[in-house]
């Protein structure tokens, strides 16, 4: 039997939820990245270089030596109680009073916010998010047949009259709205921070239209001044589901995140997470545990953030020097991204093949709305390469754009 033919043979076996999931723009560009002399403007890699590399060769070399029967077990489908307990701790930073046990431990935040959605959402139920939002929640929400709704942004974040009169418009539709997910830190991929005065406004209209809200936070602590700024949850405890992972401050490899919400909750996503992978990897977290323990963590932290912050402002002075008239962009205090809005008639769709001729590549801003939008937009990150690559990348970004006109 033909390739061909196997695949027909199947087609027609697929659940309609399958017609919901689609390559991720960010990885379909990956391989591109890796071409020689290509500068990635796309992929939001932490730069793990400011690592104790050999120290965590060592903790790992410990870790199995002296606990190896248990790091290579099967484990609580919770998580260790030791990480729960250590989790607590790092989210008290952004001033959540949390308990051990209310802490699902999970294969990487992504993993949590699909646990989330497949227990939150039935086809067709509306989630509510920014406009423009993470790729990766949209392929969940979309794989899980829910009916994605943006809200626009601003310079300060979600906007809460736009929030409150889409929750009313929709209601008076007769839909089901089930959560607002959000980023509200350094967002992914806008790069902008929810104002202080807007988060207690945010929560009131979703406690009062009983809607859930799933706070989404992997950047929370990479503010370039080192200032942090009080999660959604120490507003509304009970109406909050915080996601957190170690990715973007330790490793991503390690695959490591969890889920703070309320005890109810939590025991049903222990029992999602249970039928999905039985347990996290008792290995990796053990490996955390050693690290956030046995390493000065929050130094790493700092000195990263100095790091992204010399990149960052390597990009705004590129960005003045070589985008054309017109062109505008959001000025992060902390994370990995900006995003960026061409003149109008510029698409960026159109612009990536001439750009990735030229030797760089980037992540065009449709990719981050559910329905066509983000035309003329795109997201640039600086985590990764260096201040010089930047320049030039965004140098190229400028040619490229010559090539359309």
């Amino acid at each position: 039997m033909t390739e061909i033919a196997t695949a027909s043979l199947h087609t027609h076996r697929f659940a309609d939820r399958a017609d919901g999931y689609h390559p991720s723009p960010v990885r379909e560009v990956f391989e591109v990245s890796m071409q020689p002399n290509m500068i990635s403007l796309a992929g939001g890699n932490p730069d793990l270089t400011g690592l104790p590399i050999g120290q965590i060769a060592d903790m790992a070399h410990t870790v199995i030596s002296e606990h190896g029967l248990d790091a290579l077990q099967y484990g609580s489908g919770a998580g260790t109680p030791e990480l729960q307990a250590l989790i607590t701790q790092i989210m008290a930073v952004e001033g959540i009073t949390a308990q051990p046990e209310n802490v699902q431990v999970t294969s990487g935040s992504q993993m949590g916010l699909e646990l989330i959605t497949k227990l939150f959402c039935n086809p067709g139920d509306v989630i509510l998010a920014e406009g423009p939002t993470y790729v990766g929640a949209l392929g969940t929400f979309e794989g899980l047949q829910a009916d994605i709704v943006q809200v626009a942004m601003d310079d300060k974040g979600l906007v809460p009259e736009l929030l409150s009169t889409t929750i009313d418009s929709l209601k008076a539709a007769g839909k089901t709205i089930k959560f607002l997910y959000t980023i509200p830190n350094f967002n992914n991929p806008a790069g902008t921070t929810l104002a202080v005065e807007r988060r207690q406004q945010i929560v009131d209209i979703c406690r009062s239209e009983n809607v859930a809200i799933v706070e989404d936070n992997p950047y929370g602590l990479l503010s370039f001044d080192g200032s942090y700024t009080a999660a959604l949850h120490t507003l509304d405890p009970e109406n909050v589901i915080y996601l957190g992972s170690f990715s973007k401050i330790f490793s991503p490899g390690l695959r490591v995140g969890w889920v703070l919400a309320p005890e109810e909750v939590r025991r049903r996503l222990q029992l999602a997470a249970e039928a999905t992978t039985i347990c996290p990897s008792v290995l990796s977290q053990m490996l955390v545990e050693s690290y956030i323990t046995g390493f000065d963590w929050r130094q790493h932290v700092r000195e990263a953030c100095l790091v992204y912050a010399k990149r960052c402002d390597a990009v705004m002075t590129a960005l003045a020097e070589f985008m054309p008239a017109g062109t505008t962009w959001t000025k992060p205090s902390g994370g990995f991204f900006t995003w960026i809005t061409l003149p109008e008639g510029i698409s960026t769709d159109a612009l990536l093949q001439p750009a990735i001729a030229s030797g760089v590549v980037f992540v065009p801003g449709s990719a981050f709305f559910a329905h066509p939008a983000g035309e003329n937009q795109l997201r640039v990150a600086f985590s990764f390469e260096t201040e010089e690559s930047l320049r030039e990348g965004v140098r190229r970004l400028g040619a490229a754009m010559k090539t359309l006109r």
